[in-house]
């Protein structure tokens, strides 16, 4: 009999594909989260044959995400699907649950051709997402029947279908599967990890002029000094940053020195060092490769050098510095001998690398252009000679794109010669590794350099964020307002799903760059404000 108390919750594909590991192991095991969309506590969990099918497609792909996932669902269904064995009869009804140790009941639910023609329904065998739909079908009848106690007839086609739909919900993250299924009268919800309150890693806090004049002037407060004066203000996490304002901005309140946010070493902005309970000041920044041109600079400035700080997660639109300042970070570091190698990680997937002509790393140039732009801009704005000349051809009138030399037009031009030194430096202290090969690599020693990482599944992003080898560090960047990925959203994306799991880790940094920091083209930075809903449009 079915339990009548219990929701059921018909699991999508890409549902146990991302969360395999809501099928708990042999001992019971299964991963916690801690604020998931839906709570799957006390339910009945119905997986449809067809996902079996559709995993036992992937199963064989064995470089992929998507293929250890499947191979994991499926071991982990006969486990303890040969634990409870019942007849078919049972099995259709619902009626041979497994018991999880947790509480939860498990079935693996075929739906028969004859029970498709008692439904309004009937969808090709090769349509997994309406066979999927189907069984979510089946599951709401088989309540319905329950409730009113009938006999169910499986060859009977003139079912009356009163849907009790509020006690079944298929858990999908495709948007077109789960139009289909609403326009069928399933109930639909998406199953991702959320943060309580979106975490930035900073916060701005005005703070009373005592307080302020004590942290300019020690560089430091003791986290009992701040709870004194600032009782209500949410507790710190490990490495979040403060930015500090003067309630009290007269002359006489504020410090002798206090030069407002032009003060190049920001001295308004504190770290919140978990470890020795205090918010200390940015103490690493000044020996930073490049000047931080904004505040939300200067603090992934400081996570990128501060020894301490193994995984700096950083966030921002287009333009802010998220990408740029890691791999000149990375480049001036390897020069010092303190890295092997900067390890770029494109995490954008577009399918079969092999396909492509050329060596790895004109297989992924696209995917790595961004970093190989910061390396040409860094170039032109700090290399002596790529500055001199620049400045040379501008008074000069000359395009740096043509020959410098206007008497000999086979010689190179600026810009030739800038692609060439990038070139130099890309084969000498960074490398290429595509998701698919990084799986079981250990980068010891190394930085490596995760980008557009909104675009990782939360099974992907578990996997590389444990990349990390000794003396190495990892830094994940991304955007969540651009997100590309199939079934990829603001709650179920690689970059929420480590921010989630590393969260107030005394090794670990979040960084949020703003859209006012954008250090781009002044048309960037209108664009941004006009999203951000700064600017009207007409």
């Amino acid at each position: 009999m079915l339990d009548r108390n219990r929701m059921i919750y018909v699991l999508d594909t890409n549902v146990l594909v991302d969360y395999p590991d809501i099928i708990p192991d042999a001992e019971g095991n299964t991963r916690i989260f801690d604020n998931p969309l839906v709570s799957l506590a006390g339910s009945h969990i119905v997986v449809p044959s067809a996902v079996v099918r559709e995993l036992s497609s992937f199963k064989d792909e064995a470089a992929t995400d998507r293929g250890r996932a499947a191979r994991l669902v499926l071991d982990r269904l006969r486990m303890w699907r040969v634990k409870t064995v019942f007849g078919m009869e049972t099995n259709y009804m619902l009626e041979a649950p497994i018991k999880l140790p947790d509480g939860r009941l498990l079935s693996v639910l075929p739906v028969s051709a004859d029970f498709k023609g008692g439904l309004p329904f009937r969808p090709d065998e090769g349509d997994m997402d309406g066979q999927i739909i189907l069984t979510a079908l089946a599951a709401m009848h088989l309540v319905e029947s329950e409730q009113d106690n009938d006999e169910f007839d499986w060859g009977d086609s003139s079912l009356r279908l009163n849907f009790i739909s509020e006690k079944v919900v298929l858990l999908t993250n495709d948007n077109g599967h789960a139009i289909r299924a609403a326009e069928r009268g399933i109930v639909t919800s998406r199953y991702a990890y959320a943060m309580p309150a979106p975490y930035t890693g900073r916060r701005e806090v005005k703070v009373p002029a005592e307080l302020f004049q004590e942290f300019w002037t020690e560089g430091r407060l003791d986290l009992e000094f701040w709870e004194d004066y600032l009782p209500d203000e949410t507790p710190l996490a490990a490495n979040e940053f403060v930015v500090m304002v003067p309630e009290d901005m007269t002359e006489k309140s504020l410090p002798f020195d206090y030069v407002t946010r032009s003060d190049p070493y920001f001295r308004h902005i504190g770290r919140f060092d978990a470890q020795r309970e205090m918010i200390v000041g940015l103490k690493h920044l000044s020996s930073a490769p490049f000047t931080p041109m904004s505040d939300g600079q200067a603090m992934y400035a400081e996570a990128l050098m501060d020894p301490e700080i193994a995984a700096v997660i950083c966030t921002g639109p287009a333009g802010s510095g998220k990408t740029y300042l890691p791999t000149v970070y990375g480049l001036e570091y390897c020069r010092q001998g303190k890295y092997k190698t900067v390890v770029v990680v494109p995490c954008p997937d577009y399918g079969n690398l092999g396909a492509l002509p050329g060596d790895l790393d004109e297989k992924m140039s696209l995917d790595v252009g961004p970093i190989r732009n910061a390396l040409e801009n860094y170039f032109y704005e700090n290399d002596p000679y790529f500055k001199r000349e620049l400045k040379r051809l501008g008074e000069k009138g000359t395009n740096i794109a043509y020959s410098e030399d206007e008497g000999n037009s086979g010689g190179p031009s600026l810009d030739e010669k800038v692609q060439a030194h990038v070139n130099y430096i890309w084969k000498r202290f960074f490398r290429n590794v595509p998701v698919k090969k990084a799986q079981g690599l250990d980068f010891r020693q190394k930085l490596v350099l995760y980008d557009e990482f909104q675009d990782q599944s939360p099974s992907q992003a578990d996997m590389l964020v444990k990349r990390i080898g000794k003396d190495g560090k990892i830094v994940i960047t991304g955007d969540i307002a651009q997100i590309h990925a199939p079934y990829r959203d603001e709650f179920n994306n690689g970059i929420v799903y480590v921010t989630g799991l590393l969260y107030d880790f005394p090794m670990v940094a979040r960084v949020s760059l703003l859209k006012e920091e954008v250090e781009r083209h002044e048309l960037v930075r209108l664009i941004a404000e006009r999203q951000a809903g700064k600017k009207k449009t007409p």
